[in-house]
């Protein structure tokens, strides 16, 4: 999965290109994520939490937002197991949507929701990502061509 970051720079502290919230609520795959006022992030953007369970495993779960709650709340479901994570842990908003991996190299390999190669055959050699939600492509745009059976 590549994200992109919406701030950058040398002159941007960490603290400050990273924009945190904490969870609020846990009910299997799904997260209420609470953020400071004005720092709601986009519904499809990608939230990562990281963090040690209670018995010292390293946590790496990234969330999706599907809805916005109100009061500064939102709604996102995890693309992995949410074993492990507690209310209050926290939760950054990477200001992009989940990207994956498009191009030549990606033909035949098998890939997660993450765009995360799961075949076993190494990683995958490409530069070019897409986010997994953008609009279809024209009909215009589209090449067609017949196949005889």
């Amino acid at each position: 999965m590549t994200i992109n970051p919406t701030t950058s720079g040398p002159g941007v502290s960490t603290l400050e290109k990273e924009n945190l919230g904490r969870i609020s609520q846990i009910i299997g795959p799904v997260l209420d994520v609470v953020f400071p006022p004005g720092k709601m992030p986009n519904i499809y953007n990608a939230l990562v939490v990281k963090g040690r369970d209670t018995v010292g495993q390293q946590i790496n779960v990234t969330c999706e937002v599907q809805q916005l709650l109100g009061n500064n709340r939102v709604r996102a479901v995890a693309m992995s197991a949410t074993d492990g994570l507690t209310r209050g842990m926290g939760v950054i908003d990477t200001g992009a949507p989940l990207s994956v991996p498009v191009g030549g190299a990606t033909l035949g390999r098998i890939f997660n929701v993450l765009g995360e190669p799961v075949d076993n055959l190494g990683p995958v050699d490409t530069s070019t990502t897409s986010p997994i939600h953008k609009p279809a492509p024209a009909f215009i745009q589209l090449r067609y061509k017949f196949i005889y059976f």
